[in-house]
C-alpha cells in the first residue's frame, strides 16, 4: 500500500524530535495547512514528556518560488531574535538542517491560533475589534522590529556602500524586465518618475521585508503573531511604511488604504509614536508605489515560469493578470502623488 505524506514524516520527525529533545515524543498527527505559497507548512499534534500541544512545521518545498529567500537556518534565527525582542511571533523551538531527515531543511515553531488569510481578516465579522486596533498594534510592533540589530545578521542581504535601497530596488526591477526581455511602457514610465523621486535613507535598519496582511496570525483581539520572515533585509525603514499600503494587500477592500483597515495616515501617525522618529510622507509615497512597480513585475516573472512551460502551475499563470492591475495602481498613485492628493488616503 502508498504511504501517505503523513506516514512520510512522522517516522523520521518522531525520532529527530526524541534526540533533539532528549524526551519521549509521540506524533499524534500531522496535516498540511494552506496559505503557505512559498513553503511546506505541516500542522502537528505532538505530545513531548506527556505534555500535548500543537506545533508548525516549516520547510522547503521541491522548488523554489523566490531564490532570494532565506534559508530555513536563517528565517529561524531572525525569528528567534525577534521573539526575544519582544515581537508577537510563533517561538521557534527546533532547527533540521540535515536533508535526510525529511526531504529538505526545516524548523518547527509552536502554534499560533488565529486567521492568516486576508481576505478573512478584512471581512470576517467576528475580527471587527480586531480591525479597529490593528494599525495600533502593528505600527507598534514594526517599531519593535525596526530596532533589532541588523548586525546580528551577516547573513542578510543589504544595499553596497555607494547604492541607496532606493537604487537597488529600482535596478533590480529593471534588471527583472531585462531577463524577461520584456518592453512595458507603463513600468518604464513608472520607474523613470521613481528614478526622479528617490528619497535620501539617513538610516538603515532591519527590516521584516514582508509586512503586510495576510502574512500576519490575526484573532478576536487583534495581531497574535507576525509571520514569514524569510524576506528579512536590512534597509531603508520607509520601505516597510509604504509596503502595507499597496493594493493588493488590500484583499478587495480599497477605500482603506492600509491594508483594508484604516487609513494611511492613522498608521504612520502611529508608527511615529512608537518609534519616536519623524516620517517622510515623500518617501512612504516613494516606496508605496516602488512596492506596486516591483510586485507588478515579479508577477510577469512568476507567470513566465508557467508560459515558458518550464513550471506548469496554475497559481503562477494567475499571477500574470496582477501584473496590469499594478501598473494601473501605480499611474493613479503618480497622478495622485503630483495632484498632492495621493497621501490623505
Amino acid at each position: 500500500m502508498t504511504q501517505t505524506p503523513e506516514h512520510d514524516l512522522i517516522l523520521p520527525l518522531t525520532s529527530f524530535l526524541s534526540t533533539a529533545t532528549r524526551s519521549p515524543v509521540t506524533l499524534h498527527h500531522a496535516a498540511p495547512l494552506a496559505g503557505g505559497a512559498s513553503r511546506d507548512m505541516w500542522l502537528l499534534d505532538m505530545e513531548i514528556d506527556d505534555e500535548r500541544g500543537k506545533f508548525v512545521l516549516r520547510r522547503d518545498p521541491p522548488t523554489q518560488m523566490f531564490e532570494q529567500a532565506l534559508s530555513r537556518a536563517h528565517e529561524f534565527a531572525v525569528m528567534t531574535a525577534a521573539y526575544q525582542a519582544g515581537v508577537r511571533v510563533a517561538r521557534p523551538r527546533w532547527l533540521c538542517e540535515d536533508p535526510s531527515v525529511l526531504g529538505s531543511p526545516f524548523f518547527i515553531m509552536e502554534y499560533v491560533e488565529g486567521v492568516g488569510i486576508g481576505r478573512k481578516v478584512v471581512t470576517a465579522p467576528e475580527l471587527a475589534h480586531a480591525r479597529a486596533v490593528l494599525p495600533e498594534q502593528l505600527a507598534a510592533q514594526l517599531a519593535i522590529i525596526h530596532q533589532i540589530p541588523p548586525e546580528l545578521f551577516p547573513f542578510l542581504p543589504r544595499p553596497p556602500e555607494n547604492r541607496s535601497p532606493a537604487q537597488i530596488a529600482l535596478d533590480q526591477a529593471y534588471a527583472i524586465l531585462d531577463d524577461l526581455g520584456v518592453h512595458d511602457p507603463t513600468f518604464e514610465f513608472c520607474l523613470r518618475w521613481a528614478e526622479r523621486h528617490m528619497p535620501v535613507c539617513d538610516r538603515m535598519t532591519f527590516l521584516h521585508g514582508d509586512y503586510r496582511i495576510g502574512n500576519l496570525i490575526i484573532n478576536a483581539d487583534g495581531l497574535a503573531a507576525v509571520a514569514d520572515w524569510e524576506f528579512c533585509h536590512v534597509g531603508d525603514p520607509d520601505e516597510e511604511l509604504g509596503y502595507p499600503c499597496m493594493r493588493d494587500w488590500r484583499f478587495g477592500n480599497g477605500r482603506l488604504r492600509f491594508g483594508g483597515l484604516s487609513d494611511r495616515e492613522t498608521f504612520l501617525q502611529a508608527y511615529e509614536r512608537h518609534s519616536g522618529r519623524t516620517v517622510s510622507r515623500d518617501a512612504v509615497d516613494f516606496w508605496e508605489l516602488v512596492g506596486n512597480i516591483r510586485w507588478g513585475i515579479i508577477c510577469l516573472s512568476q507567470a513566465n515560469r508557467h508560459l515558458s512551460g518550464r513550471e506548469p502551475s496554475v497559481e503562477l499563470a494567475s499571477l500574470g493578470r496582477r501584473s496590469a492591475e499594478m501598473a494601473l495602481e501605480s499611474v493613479l498613485l503618480i497622478r495622485g502623488f503630483e495632484e498632492g492628493e495621493a497621501r490623505h488616503g
